[in-house]
């Protein structure tokens, strides 16, 4: 690797690193409540055969465009593709995370501000109304506002560090620490009386639930919930030591992902049924249902607050990864210093996050084609161009890029079998692309 790239400095902060990229506000907000309004246990089925067969392809293509470009993900595909169109892909990537960190930092506040609060001892009280209480906090301009440029600021002062003293030092201490905590808080909620019923909801599938839009919902988490589609994982894996193995790097990824996402499932479902909670209660659920847990166990705020610093971590390893891939793109012609990038990207995000921020307030009442502009945030990135960017990539890897050089490596440091690299490239080369159009036209009307 070219002596001017800097690079993880072990397999472990890699790995942990992509892993807090994946796993974050996907899977353990938004998950639970997609889930709870597509059906339950049918959607979660979805959702690991769409993570399975077509996330964990899509993320070991990522991988390989990366580490065989050794560049950022818009330069990548100039280096692998030039003078070709193909080079929109890395171009729609770094528009893709803009977009979607736009509103993802909305969501980063309430997280930053419910993790004050409870610090302060002011969440958990005896007349508590919880979801009074979220409707109060995202219902504030100010106080929203606040907690997005507060959000960003983190985000800013980590990505201005680089990739070991930044990223991956913050990511390899804190990822363990949060399944740990995870684990706590699904043995608390499984104790609760009325629980069963909402394991039975989680993991029980109905199938009648199950429509092209709930497809189309569990498609975009898959690929929400890794950090694929938009080439996030093109710049990480760029600065990847070429003696790791891809495969068993994005296989390790995906099994913390699904683990994560079941036990959010796990922590909250039981709860939701146990406080009588709706489970389609949308984007709030998680702030309604994550106090009604704590207030049940003993020194509840301490354990809230403490969770919720480690939720506050996970949503913001997922957030670097996207201020990345905005801040390499313009600093790798060595024009442009990290630092400036970083401070001008994250006021411009900022800016473009307002109006997501004042979804729930001073902007309640102005949709985009029936939804506020948080939920078309949303819809757009979510369900449109993150697969879009996904088909790209699935059609770039499988049709354009060097098959020599897709393959070295795919199959550098690699213990698997050799039928593994046939699988994958199928996966890619048929399976992954027909499924993104088939569910497409389905929500579209066509089928």
């Amino acid at each position: 690797m070219s002596t001017n790239r800097e690079q993880w400095s072990s397999k472990f902060g890699f790995i942990m690193s992509s892993a807090g990229a994946a796993i974050g506000l996907g899977a353990i907000w938004k998950f639970p409540y997609v889930a709870g309004t597509s059906g339950g246990g049918a959607f979660l089925l979805m959702f690991i055969a769409f993570t399975i067969l077509i996330g964990l392809p899509m993320l070991i293509s990522e991988f390989i465009i990366g580490r065989g470009a050794q560049k950022e993900a818009v330069s990548a595909y100039y280096k692998l593709a030039p003078n070709s169109w193909w080079t929109i892909t890395g171009k729609l990537g770094v528009i893709g995370c803009f977009l979607l960190l736009s509103f993802y930092a909305v969501v980063g506040g309430w997280v930053l501000i419910y993790t004050v609060m409870a610090v302060g001892g002011q969440i958990i009280t005896p007349d508590a109304a919880y979801p009074e209480l979220f409707g109060s906090v995202t219902s504030t301009p100010g106080l929203t506002l606040i907690g997005l440029a507060a959000f960003l600021l983190i985000n800013i002062i980590v990505i201005t560090f680089g990739i070991q003293n930044g990223i991956e030092k913050a990511s390899k201490y804190m990822m363990p620490l949060l399944f740990v905590f995870f684990i706590v808080l699904v043995i608390r909620a499984l104790t609760l009386e009325g629980a069963m019923e909402g394991v039975k909801f989680f993991l029980n599938p109905d199938f009648s639930k199950v429509t092209g839009e709930s497809a189309l919902y569990a498609l975009g988490q898959s690929f929400f919930a890794l950090a694929v589609g938009f080439s996030c994982m093109v710049t990480y894996s760029s600065y990847l030591d070429k003696k790791v193995s891809i495969p068993a790097s994005a296989g390790s990824v995906v099994v913390m992902n699904i683990f994560i996402s079941i036990l959010a499932g796990l922590a909250i479902f039981p709860v939701v049924f146990a406080f009588g909670f709706e489970p389609a209660e949308g984007p709030g659920l998680l702030f309604m249902v994550l106090p009604a847990v704590f207030s049940q166990i003993p020194m509840g705020e301490f354990f809230l607050a403490i969770f919720l610093l480690l939720f506050l971590f996970a949503t913001l390893t997922s957030s670097f990864s996207m201020l990345e891939i905005i801040v390499s793109a313009f600093i790798e012609n060595g024009k442009h210093t990290r630092k400036k990038i970083s401070w001008l990207s994250g006021i411009v995000v900022f800016a473009a996050g307002i109006p997501a921020a004042l979804s729930f307030s001073l902007l309640g009442d102005f949709t985009i084609f029936g939804k506020n502009v948080f939920d078309a945030t949303d819809f757009l990135v979510s369900n449109i161009l993150l697969p879009l960017g996904s088909l790209l990539i699935a059609l770039f890897i499988s049709y354009k890029m060097s098959k020599q050089l897709v393959k070295d490596e795919f199959t550098i440091s690699n213990t698997l079998s050799p039928a593994m690299y046939t699988t994958w490239s199928f996966l890619m080369k048929w399976v992954v692309p027909i499924t993104i159009i088939v569910v497409f036209m389905s929500t579209l009307g066509f089928i």
